[in-house]
């Protein structure tokens, strides 16, 4: 164990506990949660960080909109700056511009507006797992393939939000970048879930790329990358799926400017972006959709251009297990 870790085990030790007894109450007291009246579904994780959470609730929405229901995505906002929006509801709402995003803290309130305000007649909540006051009809929870355990700590030790045997509640677990691993990787996390969440329903998916969009004119396809010179920067929790993927394309990266998950970039931060990517002859900055949001408007005039690199689940295995489960949540007010 690393010096920091064992330091900050107590405190760990000390969360697990707490969000062990939290759950065992919500699990023992049924008046502790409230129905929203329609079905909920949740997509949510056991750690903190990325694990390709927004691409899956983006694909749950259109599939639900595809099925001609009227869904509302349920979020609260996290790490917005006072008076201003989060990145996350403003990289769902360019995404699903005819689906409302309910932006509240208080999930139960968000989802009574948004049946009230919105019509809605589903909801998607948007990072609940561990929100259990609102009661959901189907508990996805999703697992990083590239980093699937937080290191195996709880915080603050580690990355886990919960003890994993938080992963039994799950209804149907995801595995996501099941791309970007190799197989025996792939086969070690598969054992780990059986393991963790006997008998619970596996699905894997991948993140791949959709399309390379400028801030003006049509997007590009992302194969365009190819042999380019290529800056990436990103403020996410996990950057190296990021790196990767465009890696994957083709591009020849030439550098990266990596900032914290949720960064809030300022001018001086796209400036000095610009000026490293010139430096180093790069043709274009890559960004995420994450970050396009906060980083376009702040892009200086000239070269290189900023293009945002957007992404899409890619189904593995599992699709009709995983369709199956969302009809099953929706007829449950039938």
């Amino acid at each position: 164990m690393n010096p920091a870790r064992w330091l900050l085990s107590p405190l760990a030790i000390a969360w697990g506990g707490v969000m062990a007894a939290r759950n065992a109450w919500y699990d023992r007291v049924a008046a502790a949660s409230q129905g929203a009246g329609v079905p909920v579904i949740s997509i949510g994780n056991l750690t903190v960080g990325g694990t390709g959470k927004t691409p899956l609730v983006i694909a749950t929405v259109r599939e639900l909109v595809a099925a001609g229901r009227r869904p509302a995505v349920l979020t609260r906002g996290y790490h917005a700056a006072p008076g201003q929006v989060a990145d996350e509801v403003l990289e769902l709402r360019a995404a699903l511009p005819e689906v409302p995003v309910v932006v509240d803290a208080d999930r139960v309130r968000g989802a009574a507006a948004a049946r009230a305000v919105h019509a809605a007649d589903c909801l998607v909540l948007d990072d609940g797992f561990q929100h259990r006051r609102l009661r959901r009809d189907l508990d996805v929870v999703l697992i990083d393939a590239l980093c699937p355990w937080g290191g195996g700590w709880v915080l603050p030790a580690g990355r886990l939000r919960e003890p994993l045997g938080g992963l039994r509640r799950a209804d149907l677990v995801v595995l996501t970048r099941v791309n970007q691993v190799n197989e025996s990787e792939r086969l070690a996390l598969c054992t780990a879930v059986a393991r963790h969440a006997p008998g619970r329903v596996v699905v894997e998916v991948g993140i791949a790329a959709d399309a390379l969009a400028p801030a003006e004119g049509p997007p590009r396809p992302p194969q365009d990358l190819s042999r380019r010179r290529a800056w990436l920067a990103c403020g996410l929790g996990n950057p190296e799926s990021f790196v990767r993927l465009t890696g994957a394309l083709g591009a020849q990266v030439v550098g990266t400017s990596r900032f914290p998950d949720h960064h809030r970039y300022t001018p001086a931060d796209a400036e000095a972006v610009a000026a490293a990517a010139r430096a180093a002859r790069a043709e274009w900055v890559v960004t995420t959709r994450k970050d396009w949001v906060k980083l376009a408007a702040l892009w200086p005039s000239g070269d290189p251009p900023l293009l945002r690199l957007d992404l899409r689940v890619e189904w593995l295995s599992g699709r009709e297990a995983w369709q199956a489960a969302l009809r099953r949540a929706l007829e449950t007010y039938a």
